[in-house]
């Protein structure tokens, strides 16, 4: 059953930023995820925090995975040497 994919803010305005090759292959690579049986092979659990790293490229997607409520909420997205600051 496919997960739906809710984008915060903070994602939206840095997603924005980046060039629409960039963006494209970021939403093509959520879409894949979200129609997947296990989401979680695709992604790398974080130290620290309950969050997952997606990695795209030079471009890193942090989310977190609600299987329950078939959710996964896109928190930041960003370059891959400053997208793990302030978490």
């Amino acid at each position: 059953m496919p997960c739906s994919i809710i984008v915060s803010d903070d994602a939206k305005r840095s997603l924005c930023k980046l060039s629409k090759i960039i963006q494209q292959r970021i939403y093509n690579k959520l879409k894949e995820i979200s129609v997947s049986e296990d989401p979680f092979r695709y992604v790398k659990r974080l130290m620290g925090v309950e969050l997952f790293s997606l990695k795209v490229g030079d471009y890193r997607v942090i989310m977190d995975i609600k299987r329950k409520e078939l959710v996964i909420l896109v928190i930041r997205v960003g370059p891959r040497k400053n997208v793990y600051d302030r978490l």
